[in-house]
């Protein structure tokens, strides 16, 4: 269905498809979906609540994770109900400058949570290579420089989507296949050249994540050579576990990000196209809802935390993790 409703050769709204070739399946769809999402969003607000409230959990550490529930909540926020009309009441209509404010905070979101996770893993490094310096280092004035910096790193490098997208001629058609208003989705039904678009997008994408990656990657060496040089096998076996929880939200969160972004421009031909708005979608949804599972479960202070909280009158034994 594509409406009429455009001005020289561009239209005043676009119309999401959901998932092609799925229609008759949004409503079964939405039901994972829309669970994954209250499931995310009330492990992320927990998370918040109990690194403001727990006094034990007023470390760099966590105010790192604070940041990654923050953005991941923001993120689910501005894709999720959208997503749901779209599937329970097919309202697919989206004014063309709300796709791009939605675009915006989509990339700079998912910009920010591979940011985030750098800062982790310098975090991790700074505890174990550098444990008596830990405090002075990542000091609370450091720590709001750092995010804010990641902040305005992402938002200004995303901000050229919304202007080369805008510059753009729709034509032929105004319907996106897709649940939101992806970048790459959206350029695709463009009747003008889009190959600036494709070109800023694939370097801008290699260089946030090959960054990022690369920051993670040395850390996390350098933590490996610190802690293999400990005599001590608990003290290895200590500084290791304060690494697992960091390590399944990288995994959580590269990997989904790799597939949907190398499928999305080199497999559309081999791979069928509502697998590719699956995948999106799993990628938006998983993060958030599987890393404050995670950390629940991996890191001691928040499970201590968590304890403290339901058992008000119980003792909880604290160690660091």
């Amino acid at each position: 269905m594509a409406a009429s409703n455009h001005t020289k050769g561009a239209f005043t709204f676009f119309i999401l498809s959901g998932i092609p070739g799925l229609e008759a399946a949004h409503v079964w769809i939405s039901l994972p979906f829309c669970a994954m999402y209250l499931v995310a969003m009330v492990g992320n607000r927990g998370l918040l609540y109990l690194v403001r409230a727990e006094e034990a959990l007023h470390r760099p550490m966590y105010y790192f994770l604070s940041m990654l529930s923050l953005n991941d909540i923001v993120a689910l926020n501005t894709v999720v109900p959208k997503m749901m009309t779209i599937f329970w009441f097919r309202l697919r209509e989206i004014e063309f400058h709300a796709c791009l404010v939605q675009m915006f905070f989509i990339h700079t979101c998912a910009a920010m949570e591979s940011s985030v996770l750098m800062l982790m893993a310098l975090d991790r490094f700074v505890a174990i290579c550098h444990p008596l310096r830990y405090t002075s280092i990542l000091t609370n004035a450091v720590i709001a420089k750092t995010g804010l910096a990641i902040f305005l790193r992402g938002a200004v490098l995303v901000l050229p989507f919304a202007f080369l997208v805008r510059r753009l001629s729709y034509c032929r058609t105004n319907v996106i296949a897709h649940t939101y208003c992806d970048h790459m989705a959206v350029v695709k039904i463009a009747c003008s050249s889009s190959r600036p678009d494709a070109i800023y997008g694939l370097t801008l994408a290699s260089i946030l994540g090959g960054l990022d990656s690369l920051s993670i990657s040395l850390s996390y060496v350098m933590i490996l050579r610190a802690v293999v040089g400990l005599s001590s096998k608990d003290a290895r076996s200590k500084a290791f576990g304060t690494c697992t929880a960091h390590v399944c939200a990288i995994l959580i969160t590269y990997t989904p990000a790799f597939f949907t972004f190398f499928t999305h421009r080199f497999g559309g031909r081999t791979i069928p196209h509502h697998t590719h708005i699956i995948m999106a979608n799993l990628y938006l949804l998983t993060p958030p809802m599987l890393n404050p599972i995670v950390y629940g479960v991996k890191t001691k202070q928040v499970r201590d935390s968590v304890l403290k909280l339901f058992s008000p009158g119980k003792t909880v034994p604290q160690d660091d993790s």
